[in-house]
């Protein structure tokens, strides 16, 4: 499975709301990306749920915020079957 922002081939992918669930009203509905376990934790390390609704909430984006794009240079060249620490 291709991870859609770092476009490894990893095991598992876990699914990132575009907006997070916990800024909708009830009954909203968000877009969603499949994303490795590693970018995942990036994304949520680096922006509040704030930032990520007002902000980053395109993979696009995501891809072109300067901490993330180091981020994501960084991991493509990992083991994806390794677990990566991030940082913020």
């Amino acid at each position: 499975m291709i991870c859609a922002l770092c476009g490894r081939d990893v095991e598992k992918l876990t699914e990132h709301h575009l907006t997070p669930r916990s800024t909708l009203k009830k009954g909203e509905t968000t877009p969603t990306i499949d994303i490795c376990a590693a970018c995942h934790r990036q994304i949520h390390a680096l922006f509040s749920n704030k930032q990520l609704h007002d902000e980053y909430n395109t993979l696009e984006r995501l891809r072109d915020e300067p901490r993330m794009d180091r981020f994501l240079n960084w991991v493509r060249k990992q083991d994806p079957n390794k677990k990566i620490r991030v940082r913020d």
